[in-house]
């Protein structure tokens, strides 16, 4: 049984709240990040729908907001809060607000240093990054409870973040020769890293092997480091060689599809849980008739 959170997200009315929101905005935005206070506080504020999130002692300690315009905004967490799981949960009650109100997408700008937290939520960039109140920040955003469309290399590596952290004990990788340009990319490694570090197993099929192991993959040594987390085999079948798609799958609901392997456009869901099931029916025989990649245990070695 999980232990109970030692925090609790509630929605609040901005009027009744309004003190406890801009303690924790001020904290971030004004006195850590250097924001000007009177960017800070907007005549949207009323209009918004508000999150809160305190400790067990009732202490503000996040807060995040939507607006009229059906965007996220002002995700703020105390400093000696973060990495607990709370910007998750205030996220997941934005989430489920929006979809109460019957929104069918979300958009949001994203610090960019807090561009992979929202892409593991199923949020994918748009555009070219851009500075707004002296910070880098990239717009994002997410369809819900529906596909949405990647389009590029970085919404592909957004896409792959979502699935591989919905993942709960094995993520199935489906590709050509390990995704040069999106599997060596350092966040795809290191959400690599922490599914092998968590106890969790990591499936890659592929149907070139060679190509990866000539270029010096990253991912190869860092599976050599992590033997027992990951498994490569090679299909050999020529209807499994001819397949033209690549994806990645959770086992829970999660997945990203790309009909060209070569390509990074394609679709991605993080709570499509028929694809999902549908792409893992479609892994397990071709992984059970691939060879082992006994040659990537040798490798550097």
């Amino acid at each position: 049984m999980n232990a109970p959170r030692p925090f609790r997200v509630e929605p609040v009315e901005f009027a009744a709240a309004r003190e406890a929101l801009h303690a924790v905005r001020e904290a971030v935005f004004v006195r850590e990040q250097g924001v000007p206070a009177g960017i800070e506080r907007d005549a949207l504020d009323p209009q918004c729908r508000h999150v809160l999130a305190r400790d067990a002692d009732g202490r503000p300690i996040g807060t995040g907001r939507l607006t009229p315009q059906r965007t996220i905004g002002r995700m703020a967490v105390l400093a000696e809060w973060r990495g607990r799981g709370v910007g998750d949960a205030l996220l997941d009650a934005l989430l489920a607000q929006a979809r109460a109100l019957g929104w069918n997408e979300l958009s949001l700008h994203a610090q960019a240093t807090a561009i992979a937290f929202y892409a593991r939520h199923g949020f994918l960039p748009q555009g070219g990054r851009f500075v707004e109140a002296g910070l880098e920040h990239q717009a994002m955003a997410r369809r819900l409870d529906a596909v949405n469309p990647v389009e590029t290399r970085d919404a592909g590596l957004a896409a792959f973040l979502g699935v591989a952290a919905g993942t709960r004990r094995v993520l199935r990788i489906y590709s050509r020769e390990l995704d040069p340009g999106l599997l060596d990319r350092p966040e795809a490694l290191a959400a690599l890293r922490r599914l092998a570090t968590s106890g969790r197993q990591v499936r890659l099929l592929l149907q070139d092997p060679a190509a990866p192991r000539r270029a010096l993959h990253p991912l190869i040594a860092l599976a050599q480091r992590l033997p027992s987390a990951f498994a490569f085999r090679a299909a050999e079948d020529p209807v499994d060689l001819d397949y033209p798609a690549a994806y990645a799958v959770d086992d829970r609901d999660g997945w990203y599809f790309r009909p060209l392997g070569h390509r990074f456009d394609g679709e991605t869901r993080l709570d499509g849980g028929g694809r999902a099931r549908q792409l893992r029916e479609a892994f397990d025989p071709v992984w059970e008739r691939a060879r082992p990649c006994g040659e990537y245990r040798a490798l550097g070695l």
